[in-house]
């Protein structure tokens, strides 16, 4: 084997097995986030809602501003707004 093969290897290997790590962490995380949202539901928290919560947070404000005018302007068409 020449050296180039040898540290390509070497590349190869390294960044298996840090793609490894990452994902058992991501797991890890992931399963992190199902137990605080069993206890959120456990504590009477509705888990929908929170998700629609977490995931309108993570929006910038002039998305979220205007995601919310087209939404109200759809609901008017539909006769649904108040």
């Amino acid at each position: 084997m020449s050296d180039v093969e040898g540290v390509a290897q070497d590349q190869l290997k390294s960044f298996v097995e840090r793609i490894e790590r990452l994902e058992e962490e991501k797991k890890t995380i992931s399963d992190d986030i199902k137990d605080v949202y069993a206890e959120a539901k456990g504590n009477g928290f509705d888990t929908k809602v929170l998700r629609k919560v977490i995931a309108i947070r993570k929006q910038d404000q002039n998305e979220r501003a205007e995601m919310d005018a087209v939404l109200d302007l759809y609901l008017q068409a539909l006769g649904m707004a108040e």
